[in-house]
């Protein structure tokens, strides 16, 4: 056995990894619950930044501000490490699905990163632009060779992401990765997990399709993030009433998360 490995089963061995892990979570419950309640205020009207930005700015301004982003760091950077753990790990005879496992969960803990690295800077009394990082890349890609194509299959994979949350809410596949109790309990986490899944999906492709719509413009300028793909869903016909729905989800998929921090198999 390699040493990585040796080093990942220890790791995932361990009582205090695992309940740190957890509480990633639990934090990242609570990232989707507040940039789902900045949405609400968006769709009514009001204004504010429906991203990771607005969530972390707003969690700042609370009077424990400072401790909470670093727990948030903490718990998200303890999430990254396990799906690196659980990568390593994977045993499957199929070498193209054992790979493809890898893949996805280098694309989470990726994705943990950057929100854990975003709560460091907010800690520290820095900020961020989600949206301009968003057009500056895009553009930067755009420029190189080849580089419509490469922001169309940036672009296709945030929407195939996105696909993919939906297909999981519909199928109920998330069910694979909690010990979903009996009863009503049970019931319960399950109909969060759909509707989360679901509004989560819409966000994710949403986004993406920013992307899709820059590259086939080539206007980099129209590569942003979340923020930018609520307000857009906001100005389509029925537009309020489609992101009250997204808005309420994302929160409810927030609190699936806080549940699956009891129920992650782990």
């Amino acid at each position: 056995m390699s040493t990585a490995k040796q080093a990942a089963r220890a790791a995932k061995g361990s009582t205090t990894f695992r309940r740190v892990a957890r509480a990633g979570f639990v934090v990242l419950g609570l990232v989707h619950i507040v940039i789902g309640a900045i949405a609400i205020s968006v769709a009514g009207g009001a204004g504010g930044d429906a991203d990771q930005d607005g969530a972390m700015a707003q969690v700042r301004s609370t009077p424990i501000g400072g401790l909470l982003l670093l727990l948030i760091a903490i718990g998200l950077g303890a999430l990254a490490a396990w799906q690196v753990i659980s990568a390593l790990l994977v045993a499957d005879p199929e070498e193209t699905r054992k790979w493809a496992r890898r893949l996805k969960a280098i694309g989470i803990t990726l994705a943990y990163l950057t929100v854990a690295t975003m709560a460091l800077v907010y800690a520290v009394g820095g900020s961020a632009d989600s949206e301009r990082t968003s057009q500056t890349l895009s553009a930067r890609v755009m420029a190189a060779p080849g580089g419509v194509f490469l922001l169309v299959l940036i672009g296709a994979a945030v929407v195939a992401v996105g696909v993919g949350f939906i297909v999981g809410g519909l199928t109920r596949g998330f069910e694979k990765t909690i010990d979903v109790p009996r009863g009503p309990a049970g019931a319960g986490i399950r109909a969060l997990g759909v509707v989360g899944y679901l509004a989560k999906g819409v966000a994710v492709g949403a986004t993406g399709s920013l992307f899709l719509i820059a590259a086939l413009t080539q206007d980099p300028q129209k590569a942003a993030g979340l923020d930018a793909a609520l307000h857009g869903i906001a100005q389509l016909p029925w537009g309020r009433a489609m992101l009250w729905a997204v808005a309420a989800g994302l929160i409810v998929y927030g609190v699936f998360c806080v549940a699956r921090a009891r129920y992650a198999r782990m």
